[in-house]
């Protein structure tokens, strides 16, 4: 006789089975139901076509990057994907577009502060280059004045810097970078390479300041060359360009254009506190009247005293 298993352990296996089967089972009919497993196809077909997409991605990136230029392999792909690769890149154009400007404007801000930066450099050194040639021009001029035998050689000159100057329009005073740690003392003349310039009236250790001969209280003995009329240099009032040579000696004839220089006099134990021969100016208008008691000059002074920047103090030496 066949021994039979007993029902409740066939009905056991057969839901174990139907657990790991994609195929589900009617409980009482025993008809297959087909849309479970529907499913599951329509999944499947889904994840085939997204990895095909992926995959045409590959190509079409590859034929960008190489391009035709990479061999056979590299034209056939080209002229496979070509179509597609030109509709890509005519989709990404704006964003390449978009990153491209990033770029160049990145650069050319970066540019820019560098062409900047050198432009300020040039100017620099353009500037220091100028007031290097200035300074070499004035200290020839100074040179010459010396050599010119208007600065006698009992005297020690002090070459300083103007660093002050008067705030009004009369150009009465400047204050220099030299003091009494140069040798400088009160009433020492000043000159610029263009002539006289004033004297010292105030020294401390380390600067110094100047009263300039277009200050009201100024008076420079003064004699008109050639032809050696004489009188005092004085500021004209009302005009701080102009100069005035008065109490001349109504004899003399003095014409436009003639140099005026320092007189330099001495004696009976006084002198002038200027040497003699140091330029001062040229006559600028001469209307000499016989019936005026005092007769005068107008004089344009030779140095510009409203751009004064070298100069020299003459220290030691004998006045007059």
């Amino acid at each position: 006789m066949v021994r039979m298993a007993p029902l409740a352990l066939i009905t056991e296996k057969v839901s174990v089975c139907a657990q790991f089967h994609p195929i589900s089972l009617l409980p009482a009919s025993g008809n297959l139901n087909p849309r479970p497993y529907s499913v599951y196809q329509k999944q499947v077909r889904r994840r085939r076509a997204v990895l095909i997409g992926l995959v045409l991605l590959a190509f079409v990136l590859l034929t960008a990057t190489f391009g035709q230029g990479s061999g056979p392999i590299g034209g056939t792909l080209g002229s496979v994907f070509g179509p597609v690769q030109d509709a890509a890149s005519r989709v990404f154009k704006p964003a390449r577009d978009l990153v491209n400007w990033f770029d160049q404007t990145t650069e050319a801000r970066g540019e820019r502060d560098r062409l900047t930066r050198e432009l300020e450099e040039s100017r620099t050194q353009a500037v220091a280059g100028q007031v290097a040639l200035e300074e070499n021009r004035q200290l020839r001029k100074l040179v010459k004045l010396k050599e010119a035998g208007a600065v006698p050689d009992a005297y020690s000159p002090v070459t300083a810097t103007v660093v002050t100057r008067s705030p009004t329009i009369w150009y009465s005073t400047v204050g220099i970078d030299a003091g009494s740690n140069d040798g400088i003392e009160i009433n020492d003349p000043v000159i610029s390479g263009d002539g006289l310039v004033g004297k010292i009236t105030s020294v401390t250790r380390g600067d110094s300041v100047v009263t300039l001969i277009t200050d009201s209280s100024s008076a420079v003995t003064a004699k008109v060359v050639p032809g050696g009329a004489q009188g005092v240099v004085r500021p004209k009032v009302g005009d701080p360009e102009t100069l005035v040579l008065e109490f001349l000696d109504e004899t003399k004839n003095i014409t436009k254009g003639q140099t005026v220089v320092t007189s330099g006099w001495r004696g009976e134990g006084l002198s002038s506190l200027y040497p003699a021969r140091i330029p001062i100016g040229q006559v600028a208008r001469a209307p000499i009247d016989e019936r005026e008691a005092i007769q005068s000059v107008d004089l344009s002074p030779y140095p510009d005293f409203r751009n004064l920047d070298l100069v020299q103090v003459l220290t030691g030496g004998r006045r007059g």
